[in-house]
């Protein structure tokens, strides 16, 4: 069985940062991609940001120069650095990982920005 377990969420003013981590445990076969992605009350859930074990990134276009994704493969973690968070940023944020078994989801930490 896998788990995956996000933190880092929480309430910030506009312009400010939070990192996101993410960590899967495990019955952990081969990591292929690891992602964050995001779903706003009333919104589909979208793809925020992705990496491939070999380091690839992409990152929708409203988080491109904000954003970062990074990961620790050792760690079987990945991480989500965010700045100049703005009041359209607030989701709740998953953690996704696809692997040799399956994909496997996060719970889902909240982001609030807001003054």
């Amino acid at each position: 069985q896998v788990q995956v377990v996000e933190s880092g969420g929480g309430l910030v003013q506009p312009g400010g940062s939070l990192r996101l981590s993410c960590q899967a445990s495990g019955s952990i076969s081969s990591i292929y991609v690891m992602g964050w992605y995001r779903q706003a009350p009333g919104k589909q859930r979208e793809l925020v940001a992705g990496i491939t074990n070999g380091g690839n990134t992409e990152y929708v276009d409203s988080v491109k120069g904000r954003f970062t994704i990074s990961r620790d493969n050792a760690k079987n973690s990945v991480y989500l650095q965010m700045n100049s968070l703005k009041p359209e940023d607030t989701a709740v944020y998953y953690c996704s990982i696809a692997t040799m078994s399956g994909d496997y989801w996060g719970q889902g930490t909240q982001v609030t920005v807001s003054s």
